[in-house]
């Protein structure tokens, strides 16, 4: 098949945005099956694998498309208007909505709790590509924890996790944030129990979670999904924080057909990958117990379920789908019910 990705950015992404990440590690896989992938994309991109071409949103979409082109693929939800064409296509969200709203019937959604909070029930895992990542030591002295994200919105809560480093006498490494934060705010972070990195390389990122005991991540929104907990994973380290958005889901299978279980009432779930919980009190002893972990079953475990290869074997059947004609969802996902609060609660 010859498949249109497009995506509103440039790649390859230097940073750790999921999207773009996902997108061009979604595109190499199915290069590697043998399809043809094209990327509609913004200027300045490069690929060694693939077709690139220059997006522009203010142009019709039937303008830009190349010929014999047989499905497209968004990775972000196209502006209105823009899908004036009857090429099948799906849409991958990677957001979350803050209003009332309705989806594309052909929306696919990050994880089972997204597409729920959303009114869907399609999803696909993304999955990562571990040509990326290097080799695991599994066996690599331990001897602190890591945060791996944009520490600079407080939804990700870097001040928690260094609090759960600080009162359990560790140390956290903090990957994708520094000390003074100017972006939202200025925020000064003087606790001598972190360590800020910013931006690391892909060696340096890889090195620093080699030697971590787990990843600290006590969130305070619904995570769509969360590649660093699957990043985090693969190197053996086991996941402390919150039991928000994916995070049940992935860590301890809480699936089930109440949908409380999907909108922040599950207070606290425990397994072999991780400790879960909206209690500081739970979340120390875990991170006490670390060593109790064992980093070969969570890197396992993400072999298992959350690779590249499976991820677009999974797309693969959905493209199918829409290629006869049957929408992904033989309804409209509606938004029903709106967020409450921006930021959910941890106790003390």
């Amino acid at each position: 098949m010859k498949i249109l990705l497009v995506r509103n950015s440039r790649i390859p992404t230097q940073n750790y945005e999921d999207a773009e990440r996902v997108l061009w590690w979604m595109g190499r896989q199915l290069a590697e099956m043998g399809h043809e992938p094209v990327f509609l994309v913004r200027k300045d991109s490069t690929c060694t694998f693939g077709t690139v071409l220059v997006l522009d949103e203010k142009q019709p979409l039937s303008a830009q498309i190349p010929e014999d082109i047989d499905l497209i693929h968004f990775f972000y939800r196209p502006p209105e208007g823009f899908l004036d064409v009857d090429i099948p296509y799906l849409i991958s969200c990677f957001d979350n909505s803050t209003k009332l709203e309705s989806f594309d019937p052909n929306t696919v959604f990050q994880s089972l709790n997204h597409a729920i909070r959303h009114g869907g029930s399609i999803h696909v895992y993304p999955g990562i590509d571990i040509r990326d990542y290097g080799s695991v030591q599994v066996d690599f002295p331990r001897n602190y924890f890591h945060f791996l994200g944009d520490s600079a919105w407080r939804g990700r809560n870097v001040r928690g996790a260094i609090d759960l480093a600080s009162k359990t006498h560790s140390r956290v490494h903090v990957i994708g944030g520094s000390r003074v934060n100017f972006r939202k705010g200025l925020r000064i972070t003087l606790s001598p129990a972190a360590r800020f990195h910013g931006v690391l390389s892909r060696d340096g990122r890889n090195m620093m979670l080699n030697g971590s005991k787990g990843l600290l991540f006590p969130i305070l929104y619904h995570e769509p999904f969360g590649l660093a907990v699957v990043e985090s994973l693969y190197f053996g380290c086991p996941v402390f924080g919150t039991p928000y958005g994916a995070l049940p889901e992935l860590l301890c299978r809480k699936v089930g057909a109440d949908r409380r279980k999907w909108t922040g009432q599950v207070e606290a779930c425990f397994s072999e990958f991780g400790c879960l919980s909206v209690k500081r009190s739970e979340l120390y002893e875990a991170i006490r117990h670390a060593d109790a972990f064992e980093p070969g079953r969570c890197l396992e475990y993400v072999m298992d379920s959350f690779t590249a290869e499976r991820m677009a074997k999974d797309y693969l059947v959905l493209y199918e789908e829409v290629l006869n004609g049957k929408p992904l969802h033989p309804f409209t996902p509606v938004m029903t019910e709106p967020l409450e609060q921006k930021f959910l609660p941890m106790e003390q």
